[in-house]
């Protein structure tokens, strides 16, 4: 939690990132060009290698929150830096921008600045062989969003980390945050979806969560929260999945409090509401008795209860008697337009996911593949997962792996064998610094083996469609 509650502290303070500066085109002494600049005052990066491929990946990055500090304070070109590396010492070219704004939901804008950025390429570069898009976490659903409207230019997608409904998970954030504060925080003055305070309220749901955490009580109460997103209870870049109860209640609770609640809460959702231009998320109707029902953590909830001496039937009742938020209609599409994937397919998408992922959940490629099957074509999609707590928690060498797939699909019209066997042993053969993973949740960083899994994740408990 250390880089949530630091972040929470900056925002509060009203801590504001400066602008990058404009550059012109230069030459790297590894002989690569680089150029900065603006378009429509989207500040992005490009950089060719000498012996050029012809092949451009294009890099859409993920949500920043006002007062985030981008590690490197540059354009990100890859979710981890050994990835853009490697990419460029095998001649592949990297693309990407900013977007308007950088900070908080911007994915309409990403949508507009990327193919501009595309377009200003093949001006002042060259034009590709081909285009690969590539995102991660909203930069995921930036990537799909790309292809899907703009079939012609891309040839693959690499989704990493990535949400692909990202109305359905809004939704899910609200039921989360609706339930910390009836169940843990009633009576206090916690507004979910229009704060005058955002930071405020969002401090006063993760106060909650943290005084739920010194009870038994709290604890069950915990568990039947996080059991209403399908969170995971492991939190852990490094260590092993829990087992011991209170562990698994304090790991996912820490997704709770960090993703949903600090990350996805009354911050974050003021931001959805001012790009909206009203709440698109609502929870008029839910059965919570039912999702609880319907969720891979009833197993943990019902266990917490028992230890606790309390019963879930009563606090499922206070969910159910508590006044409900409607949405604003005028305002749902947003989310349907700049956040919700059609599955298309329209060129081979290769996905990569945690398992362990709270802040972006594994049913989300369930959905996305169910999708696939209903308006695409399922023989071009596969997806791949790493057994891994954490949110885009992937070394370089399986993010490598994972694009080596995509370009032999390219290359040959055929999927390579997508088995964890044959995906660790090409992961293992880079080099110790390919083998650190990504720690957005922390500052550890140490090696990590390979770690590809079979995997099926669970259920959307909030699906769009």
């Amino acid at each position: 939690m250390v880089r949530w509650k630091r972040w929470l502290g900056t925002l509060v303070a009203g801590a504001v990132l400066g602008a990058q500066s404009v550059g012109v085109a230069a030459a790297a002494p590894d002989e690569r060009t680089t150029y900065r600049g603006q378009i429509d005052g989207a500040t992005y990066r490009v950089v060719v290698p000498k012996k050029w491929n012809r092949t451009l990946v294009l890099f859409s990055h993920g949500y920043y929150p006002e007062g985030f500090t981008v590690p490197g304070d540059d354009v990100a070109l890859s979710n981890h830096p050994q990835t853009a590396e490697w990419l460029l010492d095998h001649g592949y070219a990297l693309a990407a921008s900013d977007y308007k704004g950088k900070y908080g939901y911007a994915v309409e804008p990403a949508l507009t600045d990327q193919i501009a950025l595309l377009d200003w390429f093949g001006k002042k570069v060259g034009k590709p062989r081909r285009t690969v898009t590539s995102g991660q976490s909203m930069g995921g659903i930036v990537s799909m969003l790309l292809s899907e409207r703009n079939p012609k230019r891309f040839a693959g997608v690499t989704a990493i980390c990535a949400s692909f409904d990202f109305s359905g998970y809004m939704n899910t954030a609200l039921d989360l945050n609706f339930a910390v504060k009836t169940l843990l925080a009633p009576g206090e003055d916690i507004d979910l979806v229009r704060p005058k305070d955002p930071a405020a309220s969002a401090l006063a749901l993760s106060n909650a969560i943290d005084r739920a955490l010194k009870t038994p009580e709290g604890r069950a109460r915990l568990a039947l929260v996080g059991s209403l997103g399908n969170v995971p209870a492991w939190y852990s870049v490094y260590d092993a999945k829990p087992t011991e109860l209170a562990e698994k209640i304090r790991q996912q609770a820490m997704w709770v409090q960090g993703a949903y609640t600090l990350g996805n809460g009354p911050i974050g959702r003021s931001d959805i509401v001012r790009r909206a231009g009203g709440n698109p998320s609502w929870n008029v109707g839910v059965d919570y008795g039912r999702q609880l029902a319907r969720s891979g953590q009833k197993t943990l909830v019902a266990l917490a209860y028992r230890r606790a001496g309390i019963a879930v039937k009563d606090d499922l009742k206070r969910l159910a008697d508590a006044p409900r938020i409607a949405a604003d209609p005028a305002a749902v599409p947003y989310l349907f337009r700049y956040g919700v994937a059609r599955g298309t397919t329209p060129s081979p998408v290769m996905a990569i996911h945690n398992t362990g992922d709270g802040g972006a959940p594994a049913y989300g490629q369930r959905w996305y593949a169910s999708q696939v099957r209903k308006n695409g074509s399922p023989s071009k999609l596969r997806q791949t997962y790493v057994d891994r707590g954490s949110h885009c928690a992937f070394t370089a060498a399986e993010e490598i792996v994972a694009i080596r797939n995509l370009i032999e699909r390219l290359d040959t019209g055929r999927w390579p064998s997508m088995s964890p066997a044959r995906l660790n042993k090409l992961a293992a053969a880079y080099p110790e610094p390919y083998q650190i993973p990504v720690n957005f949740l922390s500052e550890e960083q140490k090696v990590a083996k390979p770690a590809f899994t079979a995997f099926s994740p669970g259920f959307p408990m909030r699906p769009s469609r």
